[in-house]
């Protein structure tokens, strides 16, 4: 494969970090051109020095301006919303990796299709709030959007070759978090700490809170959607501990296609950079004859309210999803600050969901509308709690 030049938003997080290593394990396929983050001016200092990109990207503008009273290198170093999304569409840029966090990455990655560039999407919210808006661009400017979620990168692999008129469903794996089989009266005294003790996965700290509550797996379950034009009624999800299977697809005949692997997120980010070629890789390797054990069972969705608002959500379309996602990434700021317990999380988004009126075949001003309005009424439906 030829080389390809890389803009890697959110390089200082966990995503980014990891296609990071992807890059720095193929230097001869890869050449970082743009390294973005919202605040780690330590961080992403540490990584310019690495990686010498053309360009250095800080959303925060004070981070920036501390990153360059203090580097002297050849890297320009930008600062501000505006400039990250200039980066994002820069004509030295070939692919995208789209890896911030929340509805913050809708902007710059709207900015980079605009511009005409491949998509690696690690930001699966970018298509949860605006997946027809996404979806409509990247096929006017006949540019491609390729999966690095592990579940859905699985889904593409089981797709390939195949014709999507003979799918019967899609079924995302989940691995049910740190409290699978937990009751809703265990989780009233869940603390922060717990939440982030995922068992198989190595994550953000709000992925993580999304992982416990399964919203995350709610939201995987409109980015496929989107993805693979599949109508919710055949997108189905299988808690499966072990994190091995990443998911399947079942095709009208009966016939299941299931993509396995360690849980390792190099693996999916390497494919979405390298696809349609498949590259060495030293990721780790499992060993059937050693012994293994899979199993698989139905999600508890009275417990875990997040994943059926998710499919009310989506089936509601327009603004809706964003509401969810906004309420969503409020409340989970608000229990990781200490302010709220794990349960407040469902009723925060089911009251603005309630409350927030549903507007069909959104622009992108009136999804940041709709996203300003869902964290608001969170925020103050919080201070209304505290108050009482």
């Amino acid at each position: 494969m030829t080389m390809k030049r890389l803009a890697i938003l959110g390089s200082t997080g966990s995503i980014g970090t990891q296609a990071l290593d992807v890059a720095r394990s193929h230097p001869e396929l890869f050449r970082v051109i743009v390294l973005a983050a919202n605040t780690s001016d330590a961080l992403i200092e540490k990584q310019i020095e690495e990686f010498c990109p053309l360009a250095a990207v800080l959303a925060d503008a004070e981070a920036a301006e501390r990153l360059r009273s203090r580097y002297r290198g050849k890297t320009e170093i930008r600062g501000g919303e505006k400039a990250l999304l200039d980066a994002a569409a820069l004509d030295e840029v070939d692919v995208v990796v789209t890896s911030m966090v929340g509805f913050a990455g809708l902007a710059p990655t709207l900015a980079a299709l605009k511009a005409g560039k491949n998509i690696a999407l690690a930001n699966k919210e970018t298509l949860v709030v605006a997946g027809e808006l996404v979806t409509a661009l990247a096929k006017e400017k006949g540019v491609s959007i390729l999966p690095v979620d592990s579940e859905h990168c699985a889904l593409f692999q089981c797709l390939q070759g195949e014709r999507r008129d003979t799918v019967e469903r899609l079924i995302l794996t989940a691995s049910g978090g740190p409290f699978r089989g937990k009751t809703t009266e265990d989780l009233r005294s869940v603390t922060v700490a717990d939440c982030l003790k995922h068992p198989t996965w190595s994550m953000g700290r709000k992925i993580t809170v999304d992982s416990a509550t399964l919203v995350n797996k709610g939201l995987e379950v409109i980015e496929a959607h989107w993805l693979y034009g599949v109508p919710y009624e055949k997108i189905d999800v299988a808690v499966h501990p072990q994190s091995i299977v990443h998911s399947m697809v079942e095709f009208r005949d009966g016939a299941v296609m299931a993509q396995l692997g360690l849980p390792d997120m190099r693996l999916p980010i390497q494919y979405a950079l390298t696809y349609p070629s498949r590259e060495q890789a030293d990721f780790g390797r499992m060993d059937f004859r050693a012994g293994m054990n899979l199993s698989f069972e139905a999600p508890d969705m009275l417990t875990f309210r997040g994943l059926p608002l998710a499919y009310e959500a989506g089936k509601a379309g327009g603004t809706m999803p964003c509401v969810l996602n906004g309420a969503n990434e409020e409340a989970v700021a608000a229990f990781l600050a200490g302010r709220i317990g794990f349960l407040d999380i469902y009723d925060c988004i089911e009251r603005a969901m309630d409350a927030q009126e549903n507007f069909t075949h959104p622009s992108f001003e009136a999804l940041c509308e709709a996203d300003a309005r869902a964290r608001a009424f969170v925020r103050g439906f919080l201070d209304s709690k505290e108050v009482q």
